[in-house]
């Protein structure tokens, strides 16, 4: 089971491209937390086609609480992110329960909060630019963690 917690994203526009990949990748739910804007928005709307109606989701402000409620569930906290502990995202091994978190388009995640969780990876760079727009992460990190769960029910595909 993949959820995913959204940390202070900035842009409607990338919270309507997170829902939509979600969707896509059969995410379990999604958490706004911080000042991550919320639906109904028509610029969220706009991007996620929809996707906002059907993928759950909620509102949380501290994501500190958040994850030590999703730790006691038996979620394992995983960040997405470039740090000097990062593991390259091939060499993940995914578990059966995990709470991916992603960032701020231009801080990131913080150290607080990269302290916290159990694991944190990285997608490997190789061009000029070292980081990926949020939504464009999450789309890579759902698809490889999709790819590695074919055979599990959060991860199905419609035409499954």
């Amino acid at each position: 089971m993949l959820y995913v917690i959204c940390r202070n994203i900035r842009s409607r526009e990338n919270v309507g491209s997170l829902f939509r990949t979600a969707d896509a990748f059969g995410v379990g739910k999604i958490f706004l937390t911080g000042f991550t804007p919320t639906p109904p928005h028509e610029k969220i709307s706009k991007t996620a086609l929809g996707a906002e109606n059907f993928v759950p989701w909620e509102k949380i402000f501290s994501t500190a609480r958040l994850i030590k409620k999703l730790r006691a569930e038996g979620f394992e906290i995983v960040a997405l992110e470039q740090s000097r502990k990062s593991i390259d995202i091939g060499g993940y091994r995914l578990k059966k329960k995990i709470a991916l978190i992603v960032g701020n388009e231009v801080s990131g995640i913080p150290q607080a909060i990269l302290k916290q969780c159990d694991c944190v990876i990285e997608i490997p760079m190789r061009g000029k630019k070292e980081s990926l727009n949020v939504a464009v992460a999450f789309g890579v990190g759902a698809y490889v963690m999709s790819q590695r769960n074919k055979g599990s029910k959060s991860y199905k595909s419609k035409n499954s």
